[in-house]
Formats: structure tokens, sequence, C-alpha cells
């Protein structure tokens, strides 16, 4: 008598549904007032900033532009007590070359932390990290107003620019991307083919880590552009940054919106034209990194 074995056969695994990673309506509605409520302060300034003082303060506020943004962005420009263009030249000087040192140095010293072997190299880092933990702008700003003031250096630019040439977080960042954008196989290689340390970094791990080059690029120029204790201590009114000058705009007795929003609405565009600049470059980046997956 033969006994009859069944085999079982393994389930065939479930085809996965297109249509389940698609959007519901009820996301499309949370994502479109998601947007909304992030858009809607920005449209409103851009709105006040087209009007008159008295638009401002009027029920139910105005949701259409008017026609007086040219004569608004005027009379900031002509402000005497804010000196707004001279702001903006500041701005533009200390942010352009912040970000550049702050990414040269910090995609470097990631590249050395993240590819290199050398002693002492987890100490350094983690008293990096340690750095990012402690306020230190708030903490030393009397013992760095004092070297400036031994320097030479108030109401200068390298007052500005000076604390801010070196991110511990650009570091970390940096060196987290090279450690995942760059094997260490790969630069191990180059090394074998006779290549020194600096050509290895400009043509092997440059071009993979570009993307977070020009994130820590964007973060860097935000941080610096928006930056306001500092300069306010070290400069003097006539020799303002931007953000200086748009609280020069607010009147002692009264608050006068449409200037403050016609001075904000022309301090973001260099923010938004970094963004579209270096956002071109971020896809590119994430794209490229896609298809060679």
């Amino acid at each position: 008598m033969t006994t009859l074995t069944r085999t079982r056969r393994a389930p065939a695994a479930r085809p996965v549904r297109l249509d389940a990673f698609r959007a519901t309506p009820l996301t499309k509605v949370a994502l479109g007032f998601a947007i909304f409520l992030s858009i809607f302060p920005l449209y409103w300034m851009i709105i006040i900033a087209t009007r008159s003082n008295e638009d401002a303060h009027s029920m139910p506020p105005p949701l259409l532009p008017g026609g007086n943004l040219g004569e608004n962005i005027k009379a900031v420009f002509e402000a005497e007590n804010a000196h707004f263009m001279t702001g903006i030249v500041n701005s533009l000087i200390i942010a352009t070359t912040v970000t550049l040192a702050v990414v040269i140095i910090s995609a470097l010293a990631g590249f050395a932390f993240a590819s290199l072997q050398f002693r002492g190299r987890n100490v350094l880092l983690l008293s990096i990290v340690l750095t990012m933990m402690v306020p230190l702008q708030q903490m030393g700003i009397v013992p760095l107003y004092q070297m400036m003031v031994t320097l030479g250096w108030t109401n200068t630019l390298k007052a500005v620019i000076l604390p801010f040439l070196v991110n511990g977080f650009g570091v970390f960042m940096m060196t987290q991307y090279t450690q995942q954008a760059v094997p260490r196989e790969l630069v191990e290689a180059a090394r074998v083919d006779g290549a020194s340390t600096l050509r290895i970094w400009f043509n092997v791990a440059l071009p993979a880590v570009r993307p977070g080059m020009a994130v820590l690029a964007i973060q860097t120029f935000m941080l610096i552009w928006n930056e306001f204790m500092w300069p306010l201590i070290v400069l003097t009114p006539d020799n303002p940054t931007v953000q200086v000058a748009l609280r020069a705009l607010n009147d002692r007795y009264s608050t006068n919106y449409v200037l403050i929003f016609a001075g904000t609405t022309v301090s973001i565009i260099p923010l938004l034209l970094v963004f579209v600049f270096f956002g071109r470059q971020i896809i590119g980046g994430l794209m490229e990194g896609a298809v060679k997956a």
C-alpha cells in the first residue's frame, strides 16, 4: 500500500496594487489646506505691500492687490533712517561669503572624516558634534564683541562674517552625506591609480556630494540672510544688514505695515533666487542618483 504525499506549494506572492499608492480625495484636500496655510501669510504680505496703510487696518482685510507697490518700494529705499539699499548690499556680501566658506570647508572636512584615516578622527568629530549642543553665539556674545573691539573691526563687515565662517552642523552633515555617497572602495581604487587626496576629492567625491552641498548652501544662505542679533550689536544704524534695516522701518510711535511688508517683499527676492538656482542642482543630483541605482 502506497501512501500519497502531497507537497504544499508556497503561496504565490500577491501582486502589488498600484492604486494603493494613489492619493485619496481626503488626502488631496488635506494637502491643499496645508499648502493654503503655508502660502497665505506670504500672499497677504504682498497684498498689503501693494496698498496703503489704511487698508492694512481695514476689516475685512483686503485680499486683492492694489496699485501702490512701486510707490511703497520707493518709499522704503528713500527712508532716511533705514538705509535699506546699504542693508541689501551688505547682506548679499556677508551671506555669499559665508555660504561659500561654509560649503567648501564643510565639504573638505566631511570628506576627510568620512574617507581618510588619521589619528584622533573620532575625537575631533565628537568635539564638532558637541559644539552643536551649545548656543555658542548667545553664550559667547560678550567675549566675541570684546574681540572685535580689540581687533578694531566694529562697524565692519568682517565682524559679521568671521564668526560664521565655520559651521559645525555643516561639517557633520557633509560627513554623513559623504559616507553614503562616496564608497570607500572607490577612494581606495583612485589612490591605487596614483591620485592625490585633493584630486580624489575634486574628481571623485565632489560630483557625488554636490546635492548635499546645494542643500547646505541654501540653509546657510537663509540662516545668514535672516541673522539679526549679531549685526544689530556689532554694526551701526548707518551700516546695517537687511534685517536691521527692516527693523529701522518701524516707527517709534506707530507701525507702518505697508513699508515693512514692502521691504520684506524685496528682501525675500534673493532667497527665492537662491532656492531656484540650487533647487535645480538638488533635483538634478537626485535624478542622477536614481538613474544610476
